[in-house]
């Protein structure tokens, strides 16, 4: 029987207990809606149509998710977003922070097989063009969080479970932009009514040992 490490989980410093922080645009429908505001809907449309056709798959699905304007949650595909290497570094990062601190808890105590607690808090990650067009597009950043167990034997080998959550409130941030095109037009339709932000959420499980 191996002993359980209830104190505070390994790798949680650094990380975030909240993954959506506050938006600075109006509430929903609190404006009235203009005439460009109109233009910039039919404009949304047309692009989500393109992307489609150009087969950017998650990055139509999500634009015309937001112009429906139900506001409800959309999950994504975890698993396909842990194969973008920027995502999967980050994510291998934060597990060999997991070995790192299970063994030091492990040398420091009796020995023999042991089990400790670990959780990432949320942390950022940057969806890059080179990484992937679509998912750039889909959700150019996002947070993450790994929460687990690191499983240390008696020779201090190590294997880790763990669940990879994923979550981004999509929206366009007044006053930012991305390669020169401004985020507020598109902002202005969750403001007036015509089209509603929403949440992305999606999760992966996994069983690590040491390469």
């Amino acid at each position: 029987m191996g002993q359980t490490d209830l104190s505070r989980p390994l790798g949680r410093d650094g990380g975030w207990a909240e993954a959506v922080p506050p938006c600075p645009n109006a509430a929903y429908a609190e404006l009235p809606p203009r005439p460009y505001d109109l233009i910039t809907l039919l404009a949304c449309h047309a692009l989500a149509a393109l992307w489609a056709l150009l087969g950017l798959r998650q990055a139509a699905g999500m634009l015309r998710h937001y112009l429906r304007g139900t506001g409800t949650a959309r999950r994504v595909d975890a698993e396909a977003l842990l194969a973008l290497e920027a995502v999967r570094s980050a994510a291998a990062e934060q597990l060999r922070r997991w070995r790192e601190e299970a063994l030091e808890r492990w040398r420091a105590g009796p020995g023999g097989p042991a089990a400790y607690p670990a959780d990432s808090g949320w942390r950022d990650v940057l969806i890059t063009r080179r990484a992937s067009r679509d998912w750039w597009l889909a959700l150019r950043c996002a947070e993450f969080r790994l929460t687990g167990t690191v499983r240390v034997d008696a020779a201090g080998g190590t294997v880790v479970d763990y669940r990879f959550a994923v979550q981004k409130a999509w929206n366009f941030d007044r006053g930012k932009s991305e390669m020169g095109v401004p985020f507020t037009p598109f902002a202005r339709l969750h403001e007036t009514g015509l089209a509603r932000e929403f949440t992305v959420s999606g999760e992966a499980f996994g069983h690590a040992r040491p390469e």
